[in-house]
């Protein structure tokens, strides 16, 4: 039986500012991205997301809005890795500089866009900002990169 890996990625924004809080991430999935990670059992996406980005920001957000999901299926053994996506300018507490997944930092969406980071993180920005996508779809396999397209 195939398997299926859960995860969330948040953008929290300043509005006032027109800046999101990225990570410089330094383990997994490296390069610049939005907070986020692996849901774990028992636990809610939304919940997930708001421990993600307290443990890998220090902030505490809430009142998140869903932005859709990325979801990838392996061509080879159809398991299915899924990243819940939510975003929220709602937010408390002070940034910490750096957590062990790496540098902690407000980055302008604009310069966002130009971004062309090793994790190809650029592409999943159109869910995050524009309201007309509820998914991206993509195939994978340990040979091809994790193409997606909107749905």
């Amino acid at each position: 039986m195939a398997g299926a890996e859960l995860t969330t990625m948040i953008m929290v924004y300043d509005s006032i500012t027109g800046k999101a809080l990225v990570q410089q991430r330094v383990k997994s999935w490296q390069g610049i991205s939005f907070p986020g990670g692996h849901v774990e059992p028992g636990e809610s996406f939304v919940d997930c997301a708001v421990r993600e980005v307290k443990e890998e920001t220090g902030l505490d957000i809430q009142n998140l809005k869903s932005c859709g999901v990325i979801h990838w299926c392996n061509s080879e053994n159809n398991d299915r890795y899924l990243v819940f996506l939510y975003k929220t300018s709602d937010y408390s507490g002070t940034v910490l500089p750096e957590t062990d997944e790496g540098k902690v930092f407000w980055m302008a969406i604009e310069d966002l866009k130009k971004l062309k980071s090793e994790n190809s993180f650029e592409k999943y920005l159109p869910m995050f900002l524009d309201e007309k996508h509820s998914e991206a779809f993509g195939l994978w396999n340990d040979s091809d990169p994790w193409d997606i397209e909107y749905k």
